[in-house]
């Protein structure tokens, strides 16, 4: 799948010029938004960017429900990758996508007893469904709730909202390209209705999380 990891890197890469080339400049109360957001301090805080941050938040869980003791056999662990997507989002994680493509079916998949119970949790269809609602919850409150107005005003003067935006829709077109390169190998979840759902934004990845099978997962 060498287009699929032209593109990742063509994600990355793209990302990286805007946040260091052409991103707003930087706002000085930026930190105190941060902590804000993290401490749940919410008042006089646009919901959309309320919605944005949980959502940057959830994408990265999404993404550990699809790399995290899903296989063995990877010369290099993915979570280290997903741990840092926590904080650093598709800086973090596309790299790890387009150097370390999913390994085929014939690779070993041997695992204790403590990395099988990793698996399982992260492979639950009921984390995908709880990060669903999630979602939901975050995309109704900016809808019926967010100044959208305002949002699109600090888009273009706020450095992090800017930059967090961009991370997002990084996340958002890279996802249906992971579960492209999953198919490829033989892995994941085959359906004629169940893959183009997961092709849309943001719900149907989390839709596929919440009502795919896996049988890769070591016992």
């Amino acid at each position: 799948m060498v287009l699929n990891r032209l593109a990742l890197a063509g994600l990355w890469l793209a990302l990286v010029i805007f946040a260091f080339g052409f991103a707003p400049p930087s706002d000085p109360q930026t930190l105190a938004l941060i902590k804000a957001l993290s401490l749940g301090q919410w008042q006089d805080i646009n919901p959309v960017i309320i919605a944005l941050f949980n959502l940057m938040g959830i994408w990265p869980m999404a993404y550990a429900a699809m790399l995290i003791g899903d296989r063995q056999g990877r010369k290099f662990p993915a979570w280290p990758f997903v741990a840092g997507s926590f904080f650093l989002g598709a800086f973090a994680l596309l790299p790890y996508l387009v150097i370390w493509p999913p390994p085929t079916q014939t690779d070993s998949q041997t695992s204790n007893s403590a990395s099988s119970k990793v698996a399982k949790f992260w492979r639950s269809p009921w984390l995908g469904r709880i990060l669903f609602l999630l979602a939901i919850a975050c995309a109704l409150g900016a809808v019926l709730l967010g100044d959208w107005g305002d949002y699109w005003q600090q888009l273009q003067t706020n450095q992090f909202i800017a930059v967090m935006s961009s991370d997002f829709l990084c996340l958002t077109l890279a996802f249906p390209l992971l579960l492209a390169q999953n198919l490829h190998h033989g892995q994941g979840m085959r359906s004629s209705l169940l893959t183009p759902m997961a092709m849309v934004p943001l719900f149907g990845a989390l839709a596929y999380l919440s009502i795919r099978r896996d049988h890769n997962v070591t016992e």
